[in-house]
């Protein structure tokens, strides 16, 4: 994959913001993680393989409530499931890549990554699958690095596990809080709010953030037909 070194500044400095992220939530991750007993290479692997912040933090927390290990594997399944919505929208944007640059730039999708691809293939008309695959790999190579800062800080300082399992609740509520609000975002926050907390009471744990994710999205939807946005 060869990129010239304006590009590479480019995509550098879209990857910037999300690397500098990563940094805060990595590292509790890592620290999670090594409160359950995995090794150093253990992280490493489960970073670069599995490579999922919100599963590895549930994995983490699952895993210090006694969870069944078939319960943990089915609710980070339900929960990475939105992986397929990021799919189904960026793939027409990378359908003239070829295989192997397809095959990477799918397993390396995030959702912070996918919010900076997805804006800049729909504004920039210069931003190519390449560029998009670069920018998931420095965001993923960021997300390996904090994770392995954390065990190591882990070993050493000790952290209050409800305040490193707090992290990936705050990046969001960073995430929602740089978004302009208008009246449909209102509507979405308001209706997938409502539906995480109706699934958790119906017991859907699993699924529940899901679910509430896709009656946002139904809600937002709803809102620009009824209004005519």
């Amino acid at each position: 994959m060869s990129i010239s070194s304006k590009d590479m500044r480019e995509v550098v400095l879209c990857a910037a913001p999300v690397m500098i992220g990563y940094l805060s939530i990595g590292i509790p991750c890592g620290i999670l993680e090594s409160a359950i007993g995995l090794r150093p290479w253990m992280i490493f692997m489960v970073s670069l393989l599995f490579y999922s912040g919100a599963g590895q933090f549930m994995a983490a927390n699952m895993f210090m409530a006694g969870s069944p290990l078939a319960s943990i594997i089915m609710s980070i399944s339900f929960v990475n499931t939105r992986q397929m919505l990021y799919s189904a929208a960026l793939a027409p944007h990378t359908k003239q890549a070829n295989k192997l640059i397809t095959l990477l730039f799918a397993s390396t999708v995030t959702d912070e990554s996918f919010g900076i691809n997805l804006e800049h293939f729909t504004d920039n008309s210069s931003w190519t699958p390449q560029k998009a695959t670069l920018v998931n790999v420095l965001c993923q190579t960021s997300w390996i690095a904090s994770n392995m800062i954390g065990c190591l800080v882990g070993n050493v300082i000790s952290i209050p596990m409800n305040l490193a399992s707090f992290a990936m609740t705050a990046i969001f509520v960073c995430l929602l809080c740089s978004q302009r609000i208008d009246k449909r975002a209102v509507v979405v926050c308001i209706v997938s709010m409502a539906g995480v907390f109706g699934c958790k009471c119906l017991g859907l744990t699993g699924p529940a953030i899901l679910l509430g994710a896709l009656l946002g999205v139904c809600s937002g939807v709803l809102y620009d037909k009824v209004m005519g946005e």
